[in-house]
């Protein structure tokens, strides 16, 4: 017998195991149909089982309690609260600092904070994986690509190689030897850089087209901008440095109090935010860095 599983655990092959949770059915009725993060909670009032967002807090919420494959998760909840937001922009950045923050138990994606990566390339040079711990990725031109480790940036740049005929001694990724071609040269998977049959510049230039499209964009500011995401019920300014989520306020003072506190590159803030910000998709409050 093969057991299926899902984020929440296995799925239960007797569907008479699922029973609707009677104890939540009066929390549903205050459920907002607007944007914004719900949480389940069981026994303990700091530690979420679950953390979720969603454009119609009700709706999502009423899904979970649909189908048998979330009866483990909706068995442990005791509590369901939620935090209502101007819109989705904002859903999702609360939801990505509650779940790193809090850890719930049935979240996976954006739980682990892990040791951020990046290929760097630089004129000539060997490209070299480096870390956000040991450079600014907010401001540091030529970098390509986030990954959660360096065998993880590693095996992208083998992958490219492979599709691109570049030479993985030339790449770093294997030695070679004074005066003699790499192996896969051989085998006509290496274009021949390494012995001459095409430049290093050629070499090179066809690397940097083939990262182009995962180039990290430095953070185009002086200091921290305000994102204005106006709702039907509230308007809220996001408040972001350095890709950095810093929070969210209704008015403009306290948006530039907020843009004081320190920031770092954040891997999470900038896949969320770095096409509405630089397509203008919102209005901006430029706040000054004091």
């Amino acid at each position: 017998m093969v057991k299926r599983f899902t984020q929440y655990g296995p799925v239960a092959d007797d569907a008479d195991i699922y029973q609707y949770p009677e104890h939540l059915r009066d929390q549903l009725a205050d459920l907002p149909r607007g944007p914004g993060v719900y949480e389940f909670h069981g026994d303990s009032d700091t530690l979420p089982l679950y953390i979720g967002k969603s454009i119609n807090i009700r709706t999502r919420v009423m899904s979970h309690f649909r189908t048998p494959a979330e009866a483990r998760l909706l068995r442990q909840t005791r509590t369901i609260r939620y935090t209502e937001t101007a819109g989705e922009l904002g859903a999702l950045l609360l939801e990505a600092q509650l779940i790193k923050t809090r850890q719930p138990l049935f979240n996976k994606r954006l739980r682990k904070n892990r040791q951020l990566c990046s290929l760097r390339l630089q004129d000539g040079a060997t490209p070299e994986v480096v870390s956000a711990k040991a450079v600014d990725f907010a401001h540091t031109p030529d970098l390509f690509g986030l990954y959660g480790s360096r065998h993880a940036a590693l095996e992208t740049l083998r992958s490219l190689a492979d599709d691109h005929q570049l030479c993985y001694g030339l790449l770093g990724l294997e030695s070679l030897r004074a005066g003699r071609p790499c192996f896969r040269a051989a085998l006509q998977r290496c274009a021949g850089a390494c012995c001459g049959r095409e430049s290093r510049a050629a070499h090179d230039a066809r690397l940097r087209t083939a990262l182009e499209r995962v180039r990290l964009v430095c953070w185009p500011w002086q200091g921290a901008v305000g994102m204005v995401e106006q709702g039907p019920t509230m308007t809220q300014i996001h408040v972001i440095h350095h890709w950095l989520w810093l929070g969210s306020v209704s008015d403009p003072q306290a948006a530039q109090a907020l843009s004081r506190t320190a920031a770092s590159f954040d891997q999470d803030g900038y896949k969320i935010l770095c096409k509405p910000l630089l397509r203008g998709d919102y209005p901006l409050i430029y706040l000054d860095k004091r």
